[in-house]
């Protein structure tokens, strides 16, 4: 694939800032989803249709940000990008869920399982989302 003279200009960044600007970006996703999670009960719509329409604002609002300022991605394959990206978080959805669920099994009662296993499946998923946005979505151009 040729590379345009735009995407020749766009820096590369680091391993360590992409990993930086990554978590803040991906805290700053979570508030999004928990905002108008809030926002929608509050309005009366129905607690699973909230929630999915939340889940869609804070995966939206990550992938353009994540794909501008994360990984600078420019605007090379950017259906190729939006799609790889929806199939990641797609799998990882049903990653994190399945963690958090096996993590609620194994974990003995303690009044801490529920913390722990989110924060388990949370870092399962989030962990697999930014090797993959690195290598395989947002990958640099050869």
């Amino acid at each position: 694939m040729a590379t345009t003279a735009a995407e020749a200009d766009v820096p590369r960044i680091g391993l360590a800032s992409q990993l930086g600007r990554f978590v803040l970006i991906g805290g700053f996703c979570a508030l999004v989803d928990f905002g108008v999670y809030q926002g929608l009960l509050h309005l009366g719509v129905w607690v699973h249709l909230a929630k999915a329409l939340s889940f869609v604002a804070g995966t939206t609002t990550a992938y353009f940000l994540n794909r501008r300022f994360t990984f600078a991605a420019g605007r090379r394959d950017g259906a190729a990008q939006a799609g790889g990206f929806a199939l990641l978080y797609t799998v990882t959805f049903f990653v994190n869920v399945g963690t958090n669920a096996l993590a609620l099994a194994l974990l003995p009662p303690s009044g801490w399982e529920i913390p722990l296993a989110w924060a388990a499946a949370q870092g399962t998923a989030t962990t697999i989302n930014f090797v993959m946005l690195r290598t395989v979505v947002f990958r640099a151009a050869s």
